[in-house]
């Protein structure tokens, strides 16, 4: 399955949101879309959706116009979306109907994703009475219930704590395993380098990078390398100025290294070992994404 977004645009107003932007996403892989804050990144997400309207391109799904309404598509906003003041099972019961499931397969579903989710103690518990996480939790079940093909989901650990983010990402990484076309929005650069093989920059509504992960970071020069030592404190760094190294920095409990080029790596390595350094870590470091994203948008996120 390929989903394909072509020339799409937005405006508001006189604010240009989204400005011929292009992408395309296929089953069984992991695509980032990453930007800044009001980046225009929910924007694309709702226009692909036709939850807003489109000033201008068009969404295809295997060749052919996406339906206005497809029922195997799963989608967690980033805001709450759920009713405040309803059970939680009465409501997801419900939207897995919306979605095409006979009442007893969404029961089914929802004891299932409730168990998955630890969440099985507040299926009678009204919405509002839940906290951030836990809402955030029944409203990624509301997006998987009905078995989606194509899932998106927007800033998905926003709210969680660090124990319900590393069940949030065993389950992410379940629907990977499924082979789902999963589209993962984030400003969080970390969470988006575990799960993804491909992803999509937008800054102020263009396009900035599209591609693999592992190329897009294999494309840029490694011209630092990571050093710990069984010894670290801060007078040795003038010890690991070596003959390539331009500059040493605290890092992590070692050393950054700034090296001239890419391939003095080994040569340091030897000129430290000569040093009789006892060394307990030495590699190369690629750029982050979010370094690669300053470079492409010129800001931090």
């Amino acid at each position: 399955m390929k989903l394909e977004v072509r020339g799409l645009k937005k405006s508001f107003g006189e604010k240009v949101v989204l400005d011929g932007v292009s992408f395309a996403c296929e089953s069984g892989v992991a695509t980032g879309l990453l930007g800044r804050n009001g980046a225009g990144k929910t924007t694309a997400i709702r226009s692909v959706l036709g939850i807003i309207s489109r000033d201008g391109g068009e969404v295809l799904l295997d060749g052919n116009p996406l339906p206005s309404y497809y029922e195997p598509i799963g989608y967690l906003p980033e805001e709450r979306g759920l009713y405040p003041k309803i059970k939680v099972s009465e409501q997801l019961t419900y939207f897995a109907t919306l979605r095409g499931m006979k009442p007893r397969q969404a029961r089914a579903a929802l004891d299932k994703w409730l168990e998955r989710l630890e969440m099985t103690e507040y299926r009678d518990k009204n919405f509002e009475t839940l906290s951030k996480g836990n809402q955030q939790k029944i409203q990624l079940a509301a997006a998987l219930l009905h078995d989606p093909d194509i899932i998106i989901l927007d800033e998905p650990f926003s709210g969680l704590d660090p124990v319900n983010a590393l069940l949030l990402k065993s389950v992410v990484l379940e629907l990977i395993a499924e082979g789902k076309l999963l589209v993962f929005s984030s400003h969080q650069m970390n969470f988006v380098e575990e799960f993804c093989q491909e992803v999509i920059m937008i800054h102020e509504g263009h396009l900035v990078l599209q591609g693999s992960l592992s190329q897009i970071k294999r494309s840029y020069d490694r011209d630092r390398a990571f050093v710990r030592l069984r010894r670290s404190e801060a007078d040795i760094a003038a010890d690991l100025r070596v003959e390539g190294v331009l500059d040493v920095k605290p890092h992590n409990g070692g050393f950054l290294l700034e090296l001239d080029k890419e391939d003095r790596c080994q040569g340091i390595l030897k000129a430290l070992m000569d040093k009789n350094h006892d060394i307990d870590d030495f590699h190369l470091v690629e750029l982050s994404l979010g370094d690669i994203f300053i470079q492409k948008a010129g800001v931090a996120l």
